[in-house]
């Protein structure tokens, strides 16, 4: 497999200062600016199946969210991750709004980056999320925290390639998830606990008629990390959202079918 540290052909990686700190990205392509914020149980690497599909009509830029791999820690829960990310967008001093597109955590980032500066983006594409989680949400992500605080990341490896792949996916490609558990054990140990907490007290629902942007929601059938009824109650509060479920996907699908996942919001983000 292609080295995942090392940029896809075509892309470079950018490096944009917001006062004393550091956002981390891959950029390439060219065309209308489209953002890709990636999951909590991912990485950046997790769009590498589609980003050069994607710079053949938009210049894309893969963020690393903050406390992840290049890209500075910063404290004050998700607001703060999500104002970072619209600092980071601002100072790339981009001749159009972009369209911005989250998986999983990274949803939840640029939904609440919306809902924060709401001129932020032209479109909104949210690939398996929510505005919350139900009880056994949380206690899953309390959880997951308190495992990994007594045990660090190897302790919830397993747990976290199950809310990414469906099992019997992950019997059939053994080497993609002996990859992505590399990947996941890369996460800081802070960044994922501090995540994990974040989520677990998340509820967005009483803001989300504020987002006045279209916005695609679409998740995976076979999502056990946000389950489909969490995209459909997102969708319903949304004013200008319609929803698209992914059959035979799980949590990223744009790693597990890039084909389907690029058809799919094709003709949203044109």
């Amino acid at each position: 497999m292609p080295d995942p540290s090392s940029p896809p052909s075509g892309f470079r990686l950018l490096d944009v200062s917001i006062g004393a700190a550091r956002v981390s990205m891959r950029t390439g392509g060219g065309g209308q600016p489209l953002v890709l914020l990636h999951s909590l149980l991912a990485d950046r690497t997790s769009f590498d199946r589609v980003l050069q599909p994607l710079a053949a009509s938009h210049r894309v830029f893969a963020f690393d969210l903050p406390g992840f791999a290049g890209s500075d820690f910063v404290d004050g829960g998700l607001p703060a991750v999500a104002d970072r990310v619209a600092d980071a967008i601002a100072a790339l001093e981009l001749k159009a709004k972009p369209v911005l597109l989250g998986n999983g955590y990274g949803g939840f980032v640029a939904l609440q980056a919306v809902i924060r500066h709401p001129e932020l983006a032209d479109r909104l594409v949210l690939a398996d999320c929510g505005a919350a989680f139900s009880e056994p949400g949380r206690a899953a992500f309390r959880g997951m925290a308190a495992a990994a605080e007594q045990g660090g990341l190897a302790a919830v490896a397993d747990v976290a390639m199950r809310r990414l792949f469906a099992p019997d996916y992950q019997a059939q490609h053994p080497e993609l998830i002996a990859q992505r558990k590399e990947r996941f054990l890369a996460v800081p140990p802070r960044t994922f606990r501090t995540a994990c907490m974040e989520l677990a007290g998340l509820d967005l629902r009483a803001q989300l008629a504020s987002v006045a942007i279209p916005v695609f929601v679409l998740v995976g059938e076979q999502d056990e990390a946000t389950p489909p009824a969490m995209s459909g109650e997102l969708a319903a509060g949304l004013p200008r959202a319609r929803l698209r479920v992914l059959p035979g996907c799980a949590h990223v699908p744009q790693l597990q079918a890039p084909e389907l996942f690029l058809h799919t919001i094709g003709g949203f983000i044109a």
